[in-house]
């Protein structure tokens, strides 16, 4: 399982960011390329991610489960996918956390795996392309919230178009060259 612990702020206070974090529908609509179909009777949300690499799109489907404690402002998400074809299967498990004051910091920590044709590719970016879609994702929150703070109301976001390959590869060599760049500080 590959390891992920990420940690991203959003400019609102926890009590304004954590309804809409435990909301799983404007989550998904936050998420580049998500969409969320159905709740199953057993607590289970299904859904998609499409991803765009070029004229080549992978679609996966599956379902998480979400945990929460609203007290501490935190949720575990256990989830599970295979790609449109059938050839990857992916599963990833994650506790996600909210505290601050007049800032929300966001921690995720948990960890996923995929196996199959894509297994490489997950293995050698995937960490690059999560904090892609999580850069996107706290972006996305912040701009529901200041549209109902400007007086929205509490309609659901429009649904976030897919991720882009191109978009996603571009942050992933910046995100790259600044952990570069960062370690080359660190050392003088």
């Amino acid at each position: 399982m590959i390891q992920l612990k990420e940690n991203f702020a959003v400019a609102a206070p926890p009590d304004e960011v954590w309804p809409l974090m435990s909301d799983p529908a404007v989550v998904a609509a936050c998420i580049p390329g998500a969409e969320l179909n159905e709740l199953t009777p057993d607590g289970a949300h299904r859904g998609k991610i499409t991803f765009k690499f070029g004229p080549t799109v992978a679609v996966f489907r599956g379902e998480a489960k979400l945990t929460y404690d609203h007290a501490a402002k935190r949720c575990l998400i256990e989830a599970r996918g295979i790609d449109q074809r059938g050839a990857s299967r992916a599963r990833a498990k994650f506790d996600v956390a909210a505290s601050g004051g007049d800032a929300t910091e966001i921690t995720l920590d948990g960890g996923y795996e995929v196996a199959g044709p894509l297994e490489m590719f997950a293995s050698a970016g995937g960490v690059h392309v999560a904090r892609v879609l999580l850069a996107e994702f706290a972006a996305n929150i912040l701009r529901v919230i200041e549209q109902r703070r400007a007086g929205g109301g509490e309609a659901v976001p429009e649904q976030a178009q897919p991720a882009s390959g191109a978009k996603i590869l571009g942050r992933a060599l910046v995100d790259g060259a600044r952990s570069i760049i960062g370690k080359g500080d660190k050392a003088t």
